[in-house]
């Protein structure tokens, strides 16, 4: 049922795109470029003694996914119409044939243009600065998307963008797991990104959210607003940056709500290698906070592994750090060893800002574990690139009263090896 309308809209776009060519002919004399561009992107990953979706029981857990991407996009002059028709198919241990995770259109949007003013509508990806509030999660295979609209507004040194993004009820026809929409849980959502670059090498951006949740039993709507922002400093090969922002309003769960998120980081950029020493500070509840009150701060919709390791062991706030927040000390070193190929170690340190309850009613120690990422990155021709990462993480005690380690007294690793072709299948212009 659901490719028979994933055919259906699929037809529809192309008549609408067909039209508009048509009637744009008409008016005027300016050139149009249709392109199509394919993607293949399998990926074979390994677990072993902690829990990543879509395992939720066995251990070790080998799995393969594969994600096929049609893009296809109509250019003109003042407007142009974009569609990612996306497949994910998943193997694994207990299901040896093939099993469709997801078809979906992971964009679907027209954007008309008026000078340096663009409007965007429809089902489209998000980026915002950094990517730690809202990231189009490109690792994902079925990556994020919004749908709503988009206002943008580009200079010489600024960009400005205002969105409107809603969701809706998407059905049960798809794995949540493999959509690139249906984890979105607010009914609203309002953003405004300003960013301004100046000549002397500094830089900042100021991004303010607010979303609206409804609660399903008794429909009482609660509003969460995020304001802050990042500054940047360039130095010749020195790189400082500070990011930053408050969190006030309710909860999804309609708890009174007050957080805050740090993240100061400095850069040294070498011949050789990169070096990125920083931290990040997410706020959680302590022990004496009101049942009606939370401290935690939510990273809304943006990406996690790129900031608290490839494991993903602290990627759902406040669930995967108990509501008690997190302290995650990092070192990033990316050796580039030729033109092609890099490698790149990752190192993590992680606590509680506040401490746990044992069994015994007692403080659990601060201190969560050690995670240690070593990827490689091969681009052997323009068109194919190769991924491939090692990942293990030590536990402290503590971890056994949180959901990701099975066995916090044994080692937990992640593997993945995962390849990306992609080509132009047509490009044609007229």
């Amino acid at each position: 049922m659901m490719t028979k309308n994933l055919i259906k809209i699929f037809i529809f776009f192309f008549f609408i795109t067909a039209s508009i060519q048509l009637k744009a002919q008409e008016s005027d004399n300016s050139s149009g470029q249709f392109l199509i561009n394919v993607e293949l992107r399998p990926r074979v990953e390994y677990t072993s003694n902690y829990f990543l979706p879509p395992n939720d029981s066995i251990d070790p857990y080998f799995y393969t996914t594969q994600r096929n991407r049609i893009s296809m996009s109509y250019t003109r002059e003042k407007w142009l119409i974009k569609s990612d028709v996306q497949e994910i198919h998943v193997w694994e241990e207990q299901n040896l044939k093939s099993k469709v995770g997801s078809i979906n259109f992971y964009q679907l949007f027209f954007e008309a243009k008026i000078k340096s003013f663009h409007i965007r509508l429809g089902r489209q990806s998000i980026l915002l600065d950094n990517g730690r509030l809202f990231s189009d999660a490109p690792w994902a295979q079925q990556g994020r998307a919004h749908e709503g609209i988009r206002l943008m507004n580009y200079g010489k040194h600024f960009a400005n963008d205002f969105f409107f993004l809603f969701t809706r009820k998407y059905g049960n026809e798809f794995d949540p797991v493999y959509s690139p929409v249906a984890a979105n849980r607010y009914k609203y959502l309002v953003v405004n990104n300003f960013s301004y670059n100046f000549d002397n090498g500094f830089s900042f951006n100021s991004l303010n959210a607010v979303d609206l949740f409804e609660d399903a039993n008794s429909a009482t709507a609660y509003v969460r607003a995020t304001t802050g922002g990042r500054i940047e400093l360039k130095r010749k090969q020195w790189y400082y940056t500070l990011n930053s922002y408050l969190q006030f309003g309710r909860t999804p769960q309609g708890k009174r709500l007050s957080a805050y998120y740090l993240q100061p980081e400095i850069r040294l950029s070498l011949k050789s290698s990169v070096w990125r020493l920083g931290a990040e500070i997410i706020s959680g509840n302590s022990s004496q906070l009101p049942l009606k009150e939370s401290e935690s701060f939510d990273v809304l919709y943006g990406v996690t592994w790129k900031f608290n390791g490839n494991m993903n062991v602290f990627t759902r706030f406040p669930t995967d750090v108990g509501g008690k927040g997190l302290i995650n000390p990092y070192l990033f070193i990316t050796v580039p060893l030729n033109s092609k190929l890099s490698v790149r170690s990752d190192f993590h340190l992680f606590y509680n800002q506040f401490p746990l309850k044992n069994s015994a009613g007692q403080n659990a120690k601060k201190y969560l574990g050690f995670e240690s990422d070593l990827s490689l990155k091969y681009l052997p021709i323009k068109q194919l690139e190769i991924n491939y990462a090692l990942s293990c993480y030590s536990s402290s005690d503590t971890m056994q009263y949180l959901p990701k380690i099975q066995n916090e007294n044994k080692l937990a690793f992640w593997s993945y090896l995962m390849i990306s072709y992609s080509f132009n299948a047509l490009k044609t212009k007229h």
